[in-house]
């Protein structure tokens, strides 16, 4: 507020899911508070704007450890690759066929693991600098990800593959990534029928994520019976206002 200079605000926050779980709420947060601030004072701001605004927020003004994909995330929507560079970064849509789109939707799995944690902890506790390796075979699988989602003919098995892969090495850049409950959860869902998946986030706790074929997700559902599914559909548009109804007031 004191950013954009705002005053007699009252702010109302609604939310499907709890925080700390990994699924960018503090960033989608910044960004739609953002986003909202602008449209009573009459601005409009890019997704982009939005995103890099939200991001000094949270980075710089707060001082919370953490990445950028979550502003950008919550202020463009939609499937995006996000190439990061020292200059900033570029958000480029990824184009899905619609039956394409339906058939990953349909075999992604989400479950709560009834533990929450702090994001900017396991951040601290990371050292990047000594995962140099890891991080560039991460990054590697990318265009192979994103030519599974893009071509018409390709057997969406093998992004389950990867989403275990990218996991496991996740995983091995920091034990708190992963703790052992986490990967007790994680290996029972394997050993059940999902083909692959990621605990979302920084780590520690959460949301898993499973992909599972449409044959094998009775089977997983049951093994994971204690834990609270989620049912999610992708979202297309990102931040937006709904409604906007500024009322005057003098600044003094």
């Amino acid at each position: 507020m004191r950013l954009l200079d705002m005053r007699e605000i009252r702010l109302t926050y609604e939310g499907d899911l709890p925080a700390r779980t990994g699924l960018g709420t503090s960033s989608s947060f910044a960004v739609g508070m953002l986003q909202a601030f602008h449209s009573l004072k009459g601005s409009y701001k890019s997704p982009k704007e939005l995103a890099q605004e939200a991001i000094h927020l949270e980075r710089e003004l707060c001082d919370e450890a953490g990445g950028w994909q979550d502003q950008i995330a919550a202020a463009f929507g939609g499937f995006n690759r996000i190439d990061f560079s020292e200059e900033g970064f570029e958000v480029s849509p990824v184009i899905i066929y619609p039956e394409k789109k339906r058939e990953l939707e349909n075999n992604l799995l989400l479950f709560f693991t009834g533990f929450t944690r702090t994001s900017a902890e396991i951040q601290k506790s990371t050292r990047f600098d000594k995962k140099t390796e890891t991080l560039n075979e991460m990054v590697s699988l990318v265009d192979e990800a994103q030519q599974l989602l893009t071509n018409k003919s390709s057997n969406l098995s093998r992004f389950g593959e990867l989403l275990n892969y990218s996991w496991q090495l996740k995983r091995s850049i920091e034990e708190k990534v992963s703790p052992p409950y986490i990967d007790a959860i994680y290996e029972k869902g394997v050993s059940h029928g999902a083909t692959g998946g990621k605990l979302l986030g920084a780590g520690g706790g959460g949301f898993l994520l499973f992909y599972v074929e449409p044959d094998a997700q009775e089977c997983l559902r049951n093994a994971l019976s204690d834990l609270l599914e989620i049912p999610f559909n992708f979202e297309d548009k990102g931040s937006r206002v709904i409604f906007c109804e500024p009322e005057e007031y003098d600044l003094g």
